[in-house]
């Protein structure tokens, strides 16, 4: 593992620190030797006593709270240098029949998270969203855009001590509860597919976390990170690739499913740039100063006119070979 300079001697938070993206995210970050402590920060003492079993290192701190909570994030973040907020509640079904809960989590708890960083002067804190947050549907992908709109204009009042930026990106293979887990669990019989039209983006942990490492260590405040290189895949393909013999059934959309997802819209790219391996969303915000993001036109390129990263006029698409050999290690694991 390479040495990572802007991590030396730092404290680093992750908010949903037992979730999927915390809880690897911290096995990632723990093979840096120059990292000071690293916080897990969540509301589920059964998984943080299960991190604590598995991950044996001086380094580890764990905090019960919850973002909800603006009191316990301020004692949370006394000391912090880095934050990740990657708390969020995401199940599209289960929020779209409970609206506020997310509202109170994924919106009022970004909100704290903002606060208590200011208060407690966090250098860099960095927003987890989801390419749901892309002209939303759902109240998922909705309450993630106000976190994001919310990351970025913080810049205006943080007085430049604290930066604030963003990544997004789609479906991590092998998440919590994805459908890739639950079609390599076991031999089905019989599989549920709501509408095969649908495509999505596919990445590995390991992209997502180059990914916020990316963001982290080049953040000037206010920008939006988005892979650039993730391929796709159709929802039928997949369940080919992965459940070949079982019966396919139609069960026709859910509420708040999208038939394709989109990572940077074509409003949003006349203010990005191009890079080698990201397309940087840069804010809008008359308040926020500009000059700070030369740096990525200088490496980068402006985009074409009316240009979007979608998941199904994405060129780049995954084939059934290559999404077998994503899914190796973790079926391994499963198994």
């Amino acid at each position: 593992m390479n040495k990572k300079n802007f991590l030396e001697n730092k404290t680093i938070l992750i908010t949903g620190g037992t979730g999927s993206f915390g809880k690897n995210f911290i096995k990632h970050l723990l093979q840096f030797p120059e990292i000071k402590k690293l916080i897990i920060f969540s509301r589920d003492e059964l998984k943080q006593s299960q991190m604590m079993a598995e991950l044996k290192d001086d380094r580890l701190r764990f905090f019960l709270g919850d973002v909800r909570d603006l009191s316990r994030l301020q004692r949370a973040f006394h000391g912090v240098d880095i934050v990740v907020h990657a708390a969020a509640l995401k199940q599209v079904p289960t929020l779209e029949y409970n609206p506020f809960e997310a509202v109170k989590t994924n919106i009022l708890g970004s909100q704290n998270v903002i606060d208590a960083a200011i208060d407690q002067g966090v250098g860099r804190v960095l927003l987890v969203s989801t390419d749901k947050a892309a002209q939303p549907v759902n109240l998922y992908g909705s309450t993630k855009l106000c976190a994001e709109k919310l990351f970025i204009a913080s810049n205006v009042y943080s007085d430049r001590q604290t930066k604030f930026s963003c990544v997004r990106y789609g479906n991590v293979i092998g998440s919590r509860g994805s459908i890739v887990e639950i079609l390599l669990k076991g031999k089905h019989e019989k599989v549920y597919i709501t509408d095969e039209r649908m495509t999505r983006f596919w990445l590995r942990l390991e992209e997502a976390f180059d990914l916020v490492l990316f963001a982290l260590e080049n953040m000037e405040g206010g920008e939006m990170f988005v892979p650039k290189n993730v391929p796709s895949m159709s929802i039928k393909d997949l369940f080919a690739t992965l459940a070949p013999r079982a019966q396919k059934v139609i069960t026709g959309s859910r509420a708040g499913e999208k038939i394709h997802e989109v990572l940077l819209t074509e409003e949003e790219s006349r203010h990005s740039v191009e890079l080698d391996k990201y397309f940087v969303i840069l804010p809008e915000h008359r308040d926020i100063n500009r000059d700070k993001f030369h740096k990525y036109h200088k490496k980068g390129k402006i985009l074409p006119p009316d240009f979007s990263f979608a998941s199904h006029t994405n060129e780049k698409q995954l084939d059934k070979k290559s999404l077998l050999a994503m899914v190796k290690d973790l079926k391994d694991k499963i198994l």
